[in-house]
């Protein structure tokens, strides 16, 4: 298989709000990863949800285009967490009131960024930049990035399994 097709991929919330620090909030994009990888859409290779956005390693599977992939991956998450605030009766859900034809409330911010990777040096700097998001000193979320439980830091480091969507990039590399 070729590293040509894994892709970088950051999606951040409307306006930088924090609202992925809920575990629930959380475990509706992980439940989104386990989902897409079941189906066979995708592989995934890494990941971090920090408070308010995402980084993902990825990589669509067979016919499946990484547009496609990423629309659905997006709506998905959108409604779920929408559906949450709204039930949670989260303060912040007018925040994501926005004038459109199309909807009535925005959580992603459009155009995420999904870069296609061309190196395996190239991977690794982003698997590398990825699992230090939570310690870097603007976030501190913890002391170690396998620590953080919210990322794929621990399956590397640790070959923690609790992640079972996970798949390692050098399987495919």
């Amino acid at each position: 298989m070729k590293t040509s097709t894994i892709y970088f991929y950051t999606a951040s919330i409307l306006d930088w709000k924090r609202i992925l620090t809920d575990e629930t909030r959380r475990n509706i994009i992980l439940g989104s990863l386990q989902h897409l990888v079941d189906q066979q859409a995708v592989k995934v290779y890494a990941f971090v949800i920090m408070p308010n956005h995402i980084h993902l390693l990825w990589q669509p599977v067979s016919n499946e285009k990484v547009k496609n992939v990423q629309l659905s991956f997006m709506k998905f998450t959108a409604q779920k967490i929408l559906f949450q605030l709204q039930d949670s009766k989260h303060p912040q859900i007018d925040d994501f009131l926005v004038d459109k034809k199309d909807r009535k409330y925005q959580i992603w911010q459009r155009n995420p960024l999904a870069v296609e990777l061309y190196s395996r040096k190239v991977i690794e700097q982003k698997l590398d930049y990825i699992h230090n998001n939570p310690v870097q000193g603007k976030w501190m979320l913890t002391n170690s990035p396998e620590e953080y439980l919210y990322s794929s830091a621990s399956f590397y480091e640790g070959d923690d399994s609790k992640y079972s969507f996970l798949t390692h990039y050098m399987d495919d590399i």
